[in-house]
């Protein structure tokens, strides 16, 4: 099984386990079954909106086995970023909501709403009731020298609706009127892969994420193996034309594949077989035929092409042709 030989599985949440208020088809089922099966499961969000608790409420309401000590967050990572930094105790102007709070508190640090409490640091995460006035704090400090974090730097997240602004996008707004840069702590940057070692203990991780540009590249960085998922973010487009910080060890469906052998891809001939698929990357341009699941088809062709291509990206016109037979 796909899964065999991790010892946790470092799991992103919207897009992989849940969009919105809705579990993802197959999502807590697979996760029951992993949990059963004695692998740790570690819930790893970059939203620094809500507390642990409620994430891991959230998470049994779905029927997924959650507890607050298996929810890692872009907040813990701040906060812990933070308290590395400054001494214990200091005022930490918080541009967020409770989620983002708490973890400063339970860092021994003291949040605060205001510049005139002259905060060590400003920490932005996301909350969707951001309001001006703490934007406007927390330009003024950063001003007037207090360290820069946020909690992380998505420049949208998935929703029911479609894809929204994110805390990057959000974070603009004092980078802009500051000229100062943050420092980052979720995924992909090492603070959030390190809060998640930390809480777990993990020998043997697998990251399970559904976006090229946090999940994968932040397992890239750690060198260790991760899965993408295709039931949030990522397209094929994404994948085929992604660089090398941003292609997954495996691809799959969903979650359901972390308890079914992953197929073999082989090469021979300068062609790529997976199951009933052969991929070819020929004059600069991929080629695929075959039948059966789309998703070995994908498997397929991300090989031929990340093989051909080697450190640089293909071009979106290099795998068009082959895009129509490729929605999983």
């Amino acid at each position: 099984m796909l899964i065999d030989g991790y010892d946790t599985l470092l799991l992103d949440l919207d897009g992989v386990v849940y969009l919105g208020p809705h579990p993802i088809p197959a999502a807590t089922e697979s996760l029951k079954e992993a949990a059963r099966s004695g692998i740790r499961l570690a819930y790893c969000t970059n939203n620094a909106s809500r507390t642990p608790r409620a994430i891991a409420e959230h998470l049994t309401a779905l029927g997924a086995p959650a507890s607050v000590e298996d929810v890692v967050t872009s907040a813990q990572a701040a906060a812990r970023l933070i308290a590395e930094r400054v001494p214990a105790g200091s005022p930490v102007l918080v541009v967020g909501g409770m989620g983002l709070r708490t973890a400063v508190r339970q860092q021994g640090l003291r949040p605060v709403t205001t510049a005139l409490d002259h905060p060590v640091a400003v920490v932005e995460g996301f909350t969707p009731d951001l309001s001006y006035s703490l934007l406007r704090e927390g330009a003024l400090a950063v001003r007037q020298g207090a360290l820069f974090v946020a909690a992380n730097a998505d420049s949208t997240m998935p929703t029911s609706r479609g894809e929204v602004p994110g805390n990057g996008s959000l974070t603009q707004v004092i980078a802009h009127a500051t000229g100062a840069t943050p420092i980052v702590a979720g995924k992909p940057e090492r603070p959030m892969h390190r809060e998640s070692i930390l809480r777990t203990g993990s020998q043997r991780p697998l990251v399970v994420g559904d976006r090229l540009d946090t999940d994968i590249e932040g397992a890239t960085a750690a060198s260790v193996d991760s899965l993408l998922v295709l039931t949030g973010v990522a397209t094929p487009l994404d994948i085929l034309t992604a660089g090398p910080r941003h292609r997954p060890t495996y691809i799959a469906a969903d979650l359901s594949e972390l308890h079914q052998p992953y197929p073999d891809i082989t090469v021979e001939a300068g062609q790529w077989t997976c199951a009933a698929w052969t991929a070819t990357w020929k004059d600069n341009s991929l080629s695929l035929e075959g039948h059966g699941d789309p998703v070995n088809a994908l498997r397929a062709a991300s090989a031929a092409t990340w093989a051909s291509v080697g450190h640089h990206s293909a071009a979106p016109a290099a795998v068009t042709s082959a895009l129509e037979l490729l929605s999983p």
